[in-house]
């Protein structure tokens, strides 16, 4: 089994704090998206979307997309459970995991692809205006996600899940696009603390 990681890049982040918080380790391959590793043959056999992570099983089988890695963990390894117990709690979490996914990291992925530099030959063309168009829409969710994190510890409930992941690799991604959570929104503060503090946000 090997793990084509990405230190950079916020998805490959999400599945080595998944992996982190159930104690699995994987042996990884690097893959250095600023120097279009991604991009080439060997690797577009792999995936062939050109996208990171992609997991490789023993016997050749590959799985690609960060969530679709970590529910196969959570399959492998139950506990702690990260997709939720219980119908309820099950749907709730995945309910948030989704909008957070939808409305936070795809938007704050969105100004970070079409204003960095850094971005200008891997994202051709680069649309200025759709990265405007998409920074207040990062805010508004934070302000829909500041009411939740009032009436509980965590985004989808009591417990952390794979949600809080997704949410905290989402606002950590914020800083190098220069986007900065409202000092009035405290509860998402009181939580990104909180979440950031776990050993496992350091994977």
């Amino acid at each position: 089994m090997k793990l084509y990681d990405s230190r950079l890049a916020p998805n490959p982040r999400r599945v080595r704090i998944f992996l982190a918080e159930k104690g699995i380790e994987v042996p990884t391959e690097q893959v250095d998206m600023m120097a279009k590793q991604h991009l080439t043959p060997e690797y577009t056999t792999i995936n062939p979307l050109q996208r990171m992570p992609a997991l490789e099983l023993d016997d050749g089988t590959i799985i690609s997309e960060s969530i679709a890695i970590c529910r196969y963990f959570e399959a492998l390894r139950p506990q702690p459970a990260l997709f939720g117990t219980g119908a309820e709690e099950i749907a709730i979490v995945e309910m948030w995991n989704r909008r957070c996914e939808l409305n936070l990291l795809f938007t704050v992925a969105h100004v970070f692809r079409h204003t960095h530099p850094a971005m200008k030959e891997l994202e051709v063309p680069q649309v200025p205006a759709w990265a405007e168009a998409n920074r207040p829409r990062v805010i508004d969710f934070l302000r829909i996600l500041d009411a939740e994190l009032a009436r509980h510890a965590f985004v989808a409930g009591d417990h952390y899940s794979v949600a809080d992941i997704t949410a905290l690799c989402a606002i950590d991604f914020m800083k190098p696009t220069r986007i900065a959570v409202p000092d009035e929104l405290v509860n998402v503060k009181r939580w990104h603390a909180e979440v950031a503090a776990r050993p496992s946000a350091k994977a």
